[in-house]
């Protein structure tokens, strides 16, 4: 399927921040958790405004996960099966991008695989390969 341009954008972002995810979490020093994290988020965060934006959604300017996914199952309830998936990335969008909270490795690894099953079921409901 080929993708309007205004959805390619938005799954060309998505996969930046998923490569930069994958990339961070090998690397030992120095401890790039907090990053990981947030990349892994926002690469969900970039899918969901994929989805939306091909099914002509329109959603506000948010980080919130779950907000999202109630918009996109407008057009996809089965996309309720992300919700834990999408809760448990959901804090890194700000929370942990300011003093005082700090992922370590385990929640960095973690996040990448979480990320990696939220990337697969949006690129297939986009019908991407």
């Amino acid at each position: 399927m080929k993708l309007r341009l205004d959805v390619r954008d938005w799954v060309v972002k998505a996969e930046e921040d998923y490569e930069a995810a994958r990339t961070l979490v090998r690397k030992r020093k120095p401890n790039l958790s907090n990053a990981v994290c947030f990349h892994a988020q926002q690469c969900a965060e970039k899918y969901l405004k994929a989805f939306l934006t091909c099914h002509r959604i329109a959603f506000p300017k948010t980080h919130d996960l779950l907000d999202l996914l109630e918009l996109a199952k407008r057009a996809d309830s089965t996309l309720e099966l992300l919700k834990s998936d999408l809760t448990y990335l959901e804090p890194y969008a700000v929370e942990f991008r300011y003093p005082g909270e700090f992922a370590i490795r385990e929640e960095a690894k973690r996040s990448v695989q979480v990320v990696g099953h939220v990337r697969e079921a949006l690129r297939g409901r986009l019908q991407l390969q």
